[in-house]
């Protein structure tokens, strides 16, 4: 079906058609790389693990220390997927095709593509081992295996996407369904969910609930919808000063918030979400649903959770400033597989590739990092087909943001910001090892008005 488009004028559009055109992948000889698993050497200066934003991106950069030759990526998918993207997808503003490329062109040059997927790592002998019983050594080992999704731990699913009425966008399997719901709506609750997990991108169970109350309004369907917020939380966002913004458009809106509820249950045949309060365990209620967004429970990846580099909770263990593993001085953390303590985003990822780039360098020549992530990390509020509050802010949850203005109101701008210059970045700078963050942008502005 035709996707629902925001309305921006003719210069705007001719704008952003230019920045996709330019990030159109090209595809020559400049592209090559060897990705049959089967020539892998079993050695490599570098080996990155995970092929998705932070793997790519950090293989972009350990390419230009170390030489092609000397990096490997070790990641079974064929393709890689811009995920932020998905947002608008699940709300008919983008198409699932966008979001997409073949892993292969993705890949650095040069650098081979181990095809296969890590089931073991043994960081006391700085190696790995792999689904096809491969054993593969490192002298300096890179790990972003991201997060995992957890569907399973909600009775009814994954299942229950079978049925309609309901969708993710967290899955390439289920973000269309959620397009589908949204236009199959007819009367009755909209239910969108929060998990007693950390998630990836934590604004983006509340976003789709804002482009879905527009959407019912521009469909004439609103009077008809009683839009329900049920989140595992206890607030509706970390950062006060954008919890207070959202807070007011959710009152304007007339959307339910509700706090400590917990999504334990889908019976999708019979359109009904079962959920836990967590201020009173085991008190659970049932609530019918016309439409159902579900954001599943998260966690480590199971290879890092069974592995002497995880800490307690499962997650990377690695040092908060310069990303370096806490016990294994020859190993990096980035992206969600990490502990580190801020909101799991690309941005973040960017903004921790130029810490890591430099604290790796130093490592590299027997020196001590010296550069510190601040907890750097960006989401991108999205509260209509045409408006987003750029959040931004650190370790403290204070705010951190990049442009001279107050990124808490609702703006044109820094919706096409999130809907065309941020995809573009992300695939012509970040995943080949020149975007790290809008540190610089802010030092500017800031020199320019001071």
């Amino acid at each position: 079906m035709t996707p629902l488009v925001p309305m921006v004028s003719g210069s705007q559009i001719r704008l952003f058609a230019c920045f996709r055109r330019l990030g159109t992948p090209q595809t020559g000889l400049l592209q090559l790389h060897t990705g049959a698993s089967c020539v892998a050497k079993n050695y490599y200066e570098v080996l990155v693990l995970g092929g998705g934003s932070g793997g790519i991106t950090m293989a972009a950069r350990m390419k230009r220390k170390v030489g092609a030759e000397n990096v490997a990526i070790v990641e079974p998918s064929e393709r890689h997927f811009y995920q932020p993207i998905w947002t608008l997808v699940g709300a008919g503003a983008k198409q699932l095709s966008s979001s997409g490329r073949p892993t292969a062109s993705v890949i650095p040059s040069g650098v081979e593509w181990i095809k296969e997927k890590v089931v073991e790592l043994n960081p006391d002998k700085n190696s790995i081992h792999t689904d096809n019983g491969k054993e593969i050594s490192y002298k300096y080992l890179i790990i972003a295996l991201g997060i995992q999704l957890n569907y399973e731990k909600i009775k009814g699913l994954p299942e229950g996407f079978a049925h309609p009425k309901i969708g993710s966008n967290y899955s390439v399997k289920t973000v269309e369904k959620t397009w589908k719901a949204l236009q199959n709506f007819k009367e009755g609750n909209a239910i969108f969910t929060f998990p007693n997990t950390p998630v990836k991108c934590a604004g983006a169970p509340q976003k789709i609930m804002y482009l879905s109350e527009a959407y019912f309004r521009k469909t004439g369907k609103r009077p008809k919808a009683n839009i329900i917020f049920n989140t595992s939380l206890g607030a509706i966002f970390a950062v006060k000063k954008y919890a207070d913004a959202l807070l007011e458009i959710i009152q304007e809106r007339n959307l339910t918030i509700n706090y400590k509820q917990n999504l334990i249950e889908v019976r999708a045949d019979k359109q009904e979400a079962v959920f836990e309060n967590l201020d009173k365990p085991g008190e659970t209620h049932v609530v019918s649903y016309e439409m159902l967004h579900v954001t599943p429970p998260m966690g480590p990846p199971d290879v890092i959770k069974t592995s002497p580099m995880a800490d307690a909770a499962g997650w990377l263990d690695v040092d908060k400033e310069t990303l370096q593993h806490k016990r294994y001085p020859n190993v990096f953390g980035i992206g969600d597989c990490t502990n580190l303590p801020t909101s799991k985003t690309a941005a973040a990822v960017a903004a921790q590739s130029g810490i890591l780039d430099q604290t790796i360098s130093l490592i590299m020549k027997n020196q001590i990092p010296m550069k510190k992530y601040d907890g750097y990390t960006s989401c991108p509020l999205v509260t209509g087909y045409n408006r987003v509050i750029l959040a931004e802010f650190d370790y403290n949850a204070q705010p951190l943001e990049t442009f001279p203005f107050d990124q808490s109101k609702e703006r044109l701008s820094m919706y096409l910001m999130k809907a065309d210059m941020m995809p573009f970045l992300y695939w012509n700078m970040m995943l080949r090892g020149y975007w790290g963050g809008p540190a610089f942008l802010r030092k500017l502005f800031h020199l320019g008005m001071s």
